[in-house]
């Protein structure tokens, strides 16, 4: 099962900010310069929070996950936007 994450994140150093933006780019999709929708498994999860420790200084920066739920479930009406509203980037899908 998948559930949708918010992810957003404050780190103070621009070279683990850059590192911090890739790697999520990687997980999800840019909501905000440094807010991800993601939606992942719980494997996914612990993999992303993994590749987030080895980036941030825990003492400088911070991370915040937010779970709204199943895909499918509550968090599809989780997220309103008003203005401008969000198109998702089309992913390329690499089967190996």
């Amino acid at each position: 099962m998948r559930n949708r994450f918010i992810v957003a994140y404050d780190i103070s150093d621009a070279k683990r900010l850059r590192r911090t933006f890739k790697k999520m780019n990687g997980f999800g999709e840019p909501l905000q310069y440094s807010v991800f929708a993601c939606d992942l498994s719980r494997k996914e999860r612990v993999l992303l929070e993994e590749a987030l420790t080895e980036i941030i200084n825990l003492r400088e920066d911070r991370v915040l996950i937010i779970d709204t739920g199943p895909l499918g479930g509550r968090s599809g009406g989780a997220l309103k936007t008003l203005g401008r509203q969000l198109v998702p980037a089309a992913r390329d899908v690499t089967v190996v």
